[in-house]
């Protein structure tokens, strides 16, 4: 999963890491901490969720983007996409729009209106 966010971070018009900058409260003179520095845009995006957290994107050097290319191409297993089938609903079960049994039928909101009309005919 690592390798697909490298590899679409790498594939992106320009490729890049991300710095990501947390709150210092106990210096005045340093009011960012660097907290992490990632390669993957889905773990930068992780962090922009919480809020808490600065994240900034920076150009990625030529050094690093020769060691993530190096590293996906390494590890990277291409996953065929699956499609997944809805579960067969039993489509056969017929109430004829009942409702619940212990509201009197001329009351149930659940009626079908042309059960209605019939108990009106009659």
């Amino acid at each position: 999963a690592d390798t697909e966010a490298y590899l679409h971070g790498l594939t992106a018009q320009e490729p890049s890491i991300y710095v990501v900058l947390r709150e210092n409260l106990d210096s005045e003179t340093r009011p960012l901490d660097v907290l992490l520095v990632t390669a993957s845009p889905y773990e930068a995006q992780d962090y922009t969720d919480s809020g808490e957290e600065l994240v900034e994107k920076v150009r990625m050097p030529r050094v690093i983007t020769g060691w993530v290319e190096a590293f996906v191409s390494l590890h990277h297993e291409h996953e065929a996409f699956k499609k997944r089938r809805r579960d067969k609903a039993d489509t056969g079960l017929k109430e004829d729009g009942i409702g619940d049994s212990r509201i009197a039928q001329m009351a149930d909101v659940y009626r079908a209106p042309t059960l209605a009309k019939k108990a009106r005919l009659n």
